[in-house]
C-alpha cells in the first residue's frame, strides 16, 4: 500500500541545514496498522507529510496505493488526497461554524455526492464514533476527545485507502487518549484500511500490528 524508498528532506542550507529524514526505505502492506515512533524532532511529522504529498523529498520516491506520489502535480496531489489519503490531525482541525454533522459532510460535499448520499454517510460515521447525539454540536460545544472523533469521522468519510495521524491523541487527557487510540484501531479494521499513526502513547504501540522507530531523521528499527 506504500513504498518509501531513499527518502530524504532537509530544511535549510549548508551547515545550518536540518536533516529532518535521511535515507528511509520501507513498506506497509494493505490492512496494516503501523505505529511511527521516536522523540520530538525525530522526523516523524516530516516524513508524515512526504508520504501524505503535502510536502516535496529532497530525493527519494513515495508511492502510495500504486501511485509515484513524488512525481504527481498539484492537482494529481489534490485528488491522491481526496480520493486515497485522510489526515487525522493533533489540532482537530474541524471549521468552527459548522456542526459535528457538517464538518464530517465535507468531504462528501467535496465529492459532490448527492444530499441523501452524504447524510446517510455522515449518520453511520458519526454513529460508528460514538457520536450521533451530538450532530448538531459546533465544535467550541464540543470536549477535546468529541472534537477528535469528530475529526476521525471525517478523516473516514471517503472511505479512504489509507489513514495518517499526525499525533492524534497530543492535546487530549490519558483517559480520553486512550479511547481515542482504541478507536483508531476499531475504525481501521472495521474499514478495511491502512493506517500509519505517529504517537508517543505506549497503548497505540502496544495495538499496532509493527513499530517503526526514528531517531534523527533515520530509521532506526522496524
Amino acid at each position: 500500500m506504500v513504498r518509501v524508498e531513499g527518502l530524504c528532506r532537509a530544511f535549510g542550507s549548508g551547515a545550518a541545514a536540518v536533516h529532518a529524514v535521511r535515507d528511509v526505505s520501507f513498506t506497509v502492506q494493505p490492512g496494516e496498522l503501523v505505529a511511527l515512533v521516536g522523540k520530538s524532532g525525530s522526523g516523524k511529522t516530516t516524513l508524515l507529510n512526504l508520504i501524505g504529498g503535502l510536502d516535496r523529498p529532497d530525493a527519494g520516491q513515495v508511492a502510495v496505493d500504486g501511485r509515484d506520489v513524488t512525481s504527481l502535480d498539484e492537482r494529481g496531489l489534490v485528488e491522491l488526497r481526496r480520493d486515497v489519503i485522510s489526515f487525522v490531525f493533533q489540532t482537530f482541525g474541524l471549521v468552527p461554524v459548522l456542526s459535528a454533522a457538517e464538518n464530517v459532510g465535507v468531504p462528501l460535499r467535496l465529492r459532490k455526492l448527492p444530499p441523501e448520499v452524504r447524510e446517510e454517510r455522515v449518520a453511520l460515521l458519526l454513529e460508528l464514533v460514538g457520536l450521533r447525539d451530538h450532530a448538531l454540536q459546533r465544535p467550541g460545544e464540543l470536549s477535546g476527545g468529541q472534537q477528535q472523533r469528530v475529526g476521525i469521522a471525517r478523516a473516514l468519510a471517503n472511505s479512504p485507502r489509507l489513514l495518517i495521524a499526525d499525533e492524534p491523541t497530543g492535546q487530549l487527557d490519558t483517559e480520553t487518549g486512550l479511547a481515542i487510540m482504541a478507536l483508531l484501531r476499531a475504525v481501521v479494521q472495521a474499514e478495511g484500511m491502512t493506517a500509519i499513526i505517529s504517537t508517543h502513547d505506549p497503548l497505540m504501540i502496544q495495538l499496532a500490528d509493527r513499530v517503526i522507530r526514528l531517531a534523527d531523521g533515520q530509521l532506526v528499527d522496524d
